[in-house]
């Protein structure tokens, strides 16, 4: 019997091999438009529950203060209202003393969800910097199918998350077990204290326990963070040929971009055969090198190249040249330094301009023009 096996079962990270490679500027920049950056949750949690409870430090005692002084106002006008309407309260009077109830308990209140937002908002910028993106709002049907559920339910994401939620757990229980077994006795004398002691008492008893549950839940947020930021800089890295097809992607493809270069060079070389006819002489070396120099004092100062190439291109230049009854001097040395530091269009350099003028001298005598 034959056993067959898929070895792309074993494969892992998909094709292209392992995830190995540093992530690059692009997948980050495509990361973080999708919503995908390294933050932590538990840091904006940590810092709005302590934001929460010293606010509630300072400003319990003025919330007290209101909320006896709401409550007075509000009961001392019912009978006032009863009075009005022979005993009955109508209900546009109820409507309207509940409404101001709550309009005036939404006022105290205002100071905890400033402080909250402006929290969530200070945690979330530290940790990401300001970029604003509703990628992550848009509806994904990918996130509907159970597979993808399933899997991310036995995810290593899934188990730290669950191991995380047992640790708060556990750290609150201690917290408050501690604190409330240090504190106890007071506790005990409860029923000697007036009601306002009483919710005083109380009070302080659960702003610093829930102080020292907050500091607790720090080093929790902590981390977390380093956790969120390892996780994110592993699902970040990239195979080989995830960085190959990036470049390709970004550069081009290495085969098209060759064929852009060949069709521009044959772009060029038909220019510079056309400028041919213009020049003075051609010099070569003879077999390897020709370079095509033209020399008008109304232009430049220099004799300049008109055309320069190498083997092929060097026959096809004196092929042209003969056609247009271009005279061709042979000079080995003069037309490999020309070939070698004189582009086409460009200047002949001042340590080459004896050598160069000899050649032109000797054409012009020839040509009967000196």
């Amino acid at each position: 019997m034959i056993l067959e096996y898929n070895l792309q079962f074993f494969a892992k990270d998909g094709p292209g091999g392992e995830k190995t490679e540093e992530p690059t500027s692009k997948k980050l920049s495509d990361a973080r438009k999708e919503g995908q950056v390294a933050k932590s949750r538990e840091i904006t949690n940590a810092f709005e529950l302590l934001s929460f409870f010293i606010l509630v430090y300072f400003w319990v005692q003025y919330m007290g203060t209101f909320f006896v002084g709401d409550m007075y106002d509000i009961y001392s006008q019912i009978p006032e209202y009863a009075k009005m309407y022979d005993g009955h309260i109508q209900e546009q009077t109820f409507n309207a003393l509940f409404i101001q109830s709550m309009l005036r308990i939404l006022l105290i209140m205002a100071p905890f969800l400033a402080v909250g937002f402006l929290v969530a908002f200070i945690t979330n910028v530290v940790q990401v910097k300001w970029r604003v993106t509703t990628k992550p709002l848009q509806p994904k049907f990918s996130k509907l199918n159970p597979v993808n559920g399933f899997k991310r339910f036995l995810s290593l994401n899934s188990l730290v998350e669950l191991v995380k939620s047992l640790l708060k757990i556990g750290v609150v229980g201690y917290v408050v077990y501690s604190y409330l077994k240090k504190n106890m006795p007071p506790l005990y004398q409860f029923y000697g204290l007036s009601l306002n002691q009483g919710i005083v008492t109380v009070g302080m008893l659960v702003v610093q326990l829930g102080i020292r549950i907050s500091l607790f839940y720090m080093v929790i947020a902590l981390l977390d963070w380093i956790y969120q930021k390892v996780k994110f800089k592993n699902d970040m890295k990239m195979t080989k040929q995830e960085v190959k097809d990036e470049y390709k992607n970004q550069e081009g493809d290495p085969q098209i971009k060759s064929k852009q270069r060949q069709r521009m060079q044959e772009a060029s070389r038909r220019r510079m055969m056309q400028q041919l006819p213009q020049a003075d002489v051609v010099i070569t070396n003879p077999t390897h090198y020709a370079v095509a120099i033209k020399y008008d004092q109304e232009l430049y100062d220099a004799p300049y190249v008109v055309a320069k190439g190498a083997d092929y291109l060097a026959q096809k230049i004196k092929e042209e040249a003969k056609a247009y009854q271009i005279e061709i001097v042979e000079n080995k040395p003069l037309a490999r330094m020309l070939y070698a530091n004189v582009d086409v269009g460009g200047l002949v350099p001042p340590e080459l301009y004896q050598a160069v003028a000899e050649v032109l001298a000797f054409v012009y005598h020839l040509q009967g023009k000196v």
